[in-house]
């Protein structure tokens, strides 16, 4: 079934080749594998915005500094459009993702599951690259439970799902509860603002943690 999953993913599914005997890791981008946090406050400033760390959203954290007046769910839009095709690109890598995922490549196939809009899936493409972690990437639009369902169908291997986002757990525990979630927040001020995640299995505060987790689970089978 892929009724649930949107038209402009469907032909980036298509072309991927899945082993189904061979562990397969499903990771996020931003905030997992891309310091976005750091990357947006650049922006921020340049507009004359702050993020005032209240919770974990965009919406209703981000405001001017003139008037300390939260900008609109209208205007995060906005924002974040620029930001995917301006600064993506240029975002710095979380500490020790690109060192993890090439240890974690000898052990499984990897793939970047990320909510970018697919006009700008060039750019995430170029800084996958430019920070040494060349894997297939999914431009995703909607929650992230039917794709990784998709993605897993099939296989006799065990799966893992890496993500930052409480909501991304839920989804992919409602429709394909057999992957292991891990939840994962780089930045340590967000990190500070969430708990773990209701339906992931582990929260995890570092690469290696993440990659040796990933591994002991291959092995043994077993958190």
């Amino acid at each position: 079934m892929t009724n649930d999953i949107h038209k402009e993913v469907l032909p980036q599914l298509a072309k991927l080749a899945i082993d189904p005997h061979r562990p397969l890791i499903i990771s996020d981008a931003d905030e997992v594998l891309f310091n976005f946090m750091i990357g947006l406050e650049g922006l921020l400033a340049s507009q004359e915005l702050y993020f005032d760390w209240s919770s974990f959203a965009l919406t209703g954290n981000i405001r001017r500094i003139a008037d300390k007046e939260p900008i609109s769910q209208e205007e995060v839009g906005g924002l974040l459009s620029e930001f995917f095709e301006h600064r993506c690109v240029d975002l710095p890598a979380v500490e020790g993702a690109s060192k993890g995922l090439k240890s974690l490549s000898k052990h499984a196939q990897i793939i970047v599951l990320s909510n970018i809009p697919p006009k700008y899936a060039h750019h995430r493409v170029m800084g996958l690259k430019d920070k040494d972690m060349d894997y297939p990437l999914i431009a995703n639009i909607g929650s992230k439970g039917e794709v990784v369902r998709h993605l897993t169908q099939g296989m006799s291997a065990p799966a893992y799902f890496i993500d930052d986002i409480p909501h991304n757990h839920s989804s992919v525990n409602t429709h394909a509860a057999h992957v292991h979630r891990l939840h994962y927040i780089a930045d340590e001020r967000l990190s500070a603002l969430l708990g773990p995640a209701e339906h992931s299995h582990t929260r995890l505060y570092n690469w290696p943690e993440i990659e040796a987790h990933i591994i002991q689970h291959i092995e043994i089978g077993a958190f």
